[in-house]
């Protein structure tokens, strides 16, 4: 089943990324997991964003999920996690048109301070829901064919977006956004999964 979990828009500042607004859809998940699962997320998003140079786009796999990342020259961002099957291109459509759409309502001069308390973009929510069936944004994708010449850069693992020598065991580890519950849920989800992998 094709499937969008969350979307959220980030400001790329210099040192880190700052979160702007976000959406979630964690149906699929247990009650109980939902709080950890959105938290890792938000973590695995800001990591993204932070690692991506400003006016490129990447699809990063990462476990059963697909991290597609794309930050503008002016370095709002944006980070859609789906599964596998969510077709890139929809994805990458989906992102220009959530950025756009976002730039024509928020101020450039609120990116730098701003907060999900602060930024009032209610349509993020509604994007994710429209477009949890990719048919919707056809004509989307159709209108959108300069990302046709935009390369799209398919990594295999979050691991290959890191810094050299950077692990994300250890950003993990490290983190302070971080729930230890989240964590936790982070080295089981691993563990799990890694009995499975047959590549």
């Amino acid at each position: 089943m094709v499937k969008l979990y969350a979307l959220s828009v980030f400001y790329k500042a210099p040192n880190e990324a700052r979160l702007l607004k976000s959406a979630y859809d964690l149906q699929s998940f247990s009650f109980f997991q939902r709080g950890s699962v959105q938290e890792f997320i938000s973590f695995a998003s800001k990591t993204l964003i932070e690692r991506t140079q400003a006016a490129t786009r990447q699809s990063v796999k990462q476990d059963v999920y697909m991290c597609h990342v794309y930050v503008r020259a002016d370095n709002l961002g944006a980070v859609l996690i789906s599964d596998h099957e969510y077709p890139h291109r929809v994805s990458h459509t989906l992102l220009t048109k959530v950025l756009d759409d976002f730039s024509a309502k928020i101020s450039p001069d609120q990116w730098p301070a701003g907060s999900e308390s602060s930024i009032d973009f209610s349509t993020l929510a509604a994007f994710l829901s429209k477009y949890q069936d990719p048919r919707e944004a056809d004509a989307l994708t159709r209108m959108q064919e300069d990302l046709d010449e935009t390369k799209i850069i398919l990594r295999n693992t979050i691991e290959a977006v890191l810094e050299r020598g950077e692990k994300l065991d250890d950003l993990v580890y490290k983190s302070e956004s971080l729930s230890i519950q989240s964590k936790a849920f982070y080295k089981t989800a691993k563990k799990t999964n890694s009995c499975c992998n047959f590549g």
